[in-house]
């Protein structure tokens, strides 16, 4: 089968996040890791305002910026499939050095590609991404306890930035394919 045909069902779980903040995709297997970033963005609800890179088998991936200090591959030019290869490879990818969102990408499964199917194709994932700027894993969890206590000090503060609707345990698997194509796009029936 060659590479175009072939559909990578991965799962991008938040790492630290108590409960687990995750999401199951199925993208085809010859992206290049910078179109993963852009699908990593959207599936995860983030809003690519900082840098980001990938780490895999002690290679880092990225922008390449010999001010940077760190020898970095160039996400333009490397595949996924050239990264990962079986199921149970993983990568990390890393968002927003400052606060350092750290997420594991696990190859589950190798699948053929459906020929009618626009990928990618999410077909699972629990509770919603934490707010930009929020201060990593461990002020997402000061932002929760707030949130949650009215008699917290910082309670009316972090509901005005967080917008009244939000809810941490929400997760629409159907809004977050309208974010890829806006309508729904069925999951193949082989996937997840």
């Amino acid at each position: 089968m060659a590479k175009s045909e072939i559909v990578f069902q991965l799962k991008v779980t938040l790492l630290g996040s108590r409960p687990p903040i995750w999401r199951r995709v199925l993208v085809p297997s010859d992206l290049t890791l910078l179109k993963l970033h852009d699908v990593l963005q959207v599936l995860m609800g983030w809003t690519d305002s900082h840098l980001h890179q990938f780490h895999a088998a002690g290679v880092v991936y990225g922008t390449p910026d010999p001010e940077f200090g760190l020898e970095r591959k160039n996400e333009r030019k490397a595949r996924l499939n050239d990264v990962l290869g079986h199921p149970k490879d993983r990568m990390i990818y890393e968002y927003d050095f400052g606060d350092s969102w750290e997420h594991e990408v696990l190859l589950e499964k190798i699948l053929p590609r459906e020929p009618k199917v626009r990928y990618p194709v999410v077909t699972a994932g629990k509770r919603a991404c934490p707010p930009e700027d929020v201060g990593g894993v461990w002020g997402y969890a000061d932002f929760l306890k707030a949130l949650r206590d009215p008699s917290h000090p910082d309670h009316e503060e972090m509901t005005e930035w967080a917008g009244d609707g939000f809810d941490p345990e929400a997760f629409d698997v159907g809004a977050a394919n309208r974010d890829f194509h806006g309508g729904w796009a069925p999951p193949p029936k082989q996937g997840a």
